[in-house]
């Protein structure tokens, strides 16, 4: 059987296209990938899925499904089973050819989920091994070429600079107008992040290392807001003896708010909900407290 040849924006889309090609069941086909799409920033897919595949041959069957019962010696006696048995089986075998004059496309009993052995494959990111250590100074490789290639895609100038505490990296993206990688209170900037670690675990395996991704000096002006409101709201509760609900914020800022009012006389705090509407509530300190 001749191979067909299809492509998909996925490997399935692509696999059953090829199977509408040859009219078959995918138990009853062979694939062979040629090409897979890549994933793209911000988990976009670029390229298509390309495959050729064919009707899986049929197997040969067994001579001993076939062959007759062997007869016995002149002058051995076989009794009626044995007789019966083997006059049954030709006649089975001949309706078997009558109906059948094209080769099955059947597999054999037992056989129906079995596929051929794939031919071996370049190794991928995600093949390396997990939890061997990994060098901090890789992963801040890795998280400068990702995040230079984010700034260059999106027409944008600026640096990436990594510094290095221990195990704990951050990488800062410096330059002018870069809010759009930072977006409606750091959504972006944390979407970036996430993609960073990735992009580094994908490529080095899993690793111990923490990485952090700043935009401008983003955090650091974010961390200034959020005190000064936190101690504002503080102020609020203390004189009013009503506890405040504040809108629901990441982690990393809930955070900074329950640090600033940690120490802060007269006002408690804890979160409600989960994310991503995980609240604070500041509420009046009991006697006590």
């Amino acid at each position: 059987m001749e191979w067909v040849e299809t492509t998909g924006r996925s490997i399935d889309e692509a696999k059953n296209a090829a199977l509408d090609a040859l009219g078959v069941a995918e138990d009853d086909a062979e694939f062979d990938i040629l090409e897979e799409p890549t994933q793209g920033l911000f988990g976009r897919t670029r390229g298509e899925a390309r495959v050729r595949a064919r009707v899986r041959p049929t197997q040969a069957r067994q001579k001993t499904e076939r062959r007759n019962p062997r007869r016995k010696p002149a002058g051995e006696k076989t009794n009626n089973a044995e007789q019966a048995a083997g006059e049954a089986r030709p006649e089975r075998a001949n309706t078997r050819g009558r109906n059948n004059d094209r080769p099955r496309q059947a597999k054999p009993a037992g056989e129906g989920n079995r596929r051929p052995p794939r031919e071996p494959r370049e190794p991928r990111d995600d093949d390396r091994p997990k939890g061997d250590p990994v060098d901090p100074a890789l992963v801040s490789a890795q998280a400068v070429t990702f995040l230079t290639g984010v700034v260059n895609a999106f027409g944008l100038v600026g640096t990436v600079v990594v510094e290095r505490e221990g195990e704990e990296l951050e990488a800062q993206v410096n330059g002018d107008d870069l809010g759009l990688l930072v977006g409606p209170r750091g959504n972006t900037l944390l979407a970036l992040q996430d993609l960073t670690r990735v992009v580094a675990q994908r490529r080095l395996g899993d690793h111990d290392t923490r990485l952090r991704v700043d935009v401008a000096g983003y955090r650091e002006r974010r961390r200034d807001a959020l005190t000064r409101f936190a101690l504002k709201v503080a102020g609020e509760v203390v004189e009013s003896g009503q506890p405040r609900v504040l809108e629901p914020m990441a982690s990393a800022d809930r955070k900074v708010v329950h640090d600033a009012l940690s120490e802060q006389t007269g006002v408690v705090t804890r979160s409600r909900g989960d994310d991503p509407y995980r609240q604070i509530v500041v509420e009046p300190a009991q006697s006590g407290e």
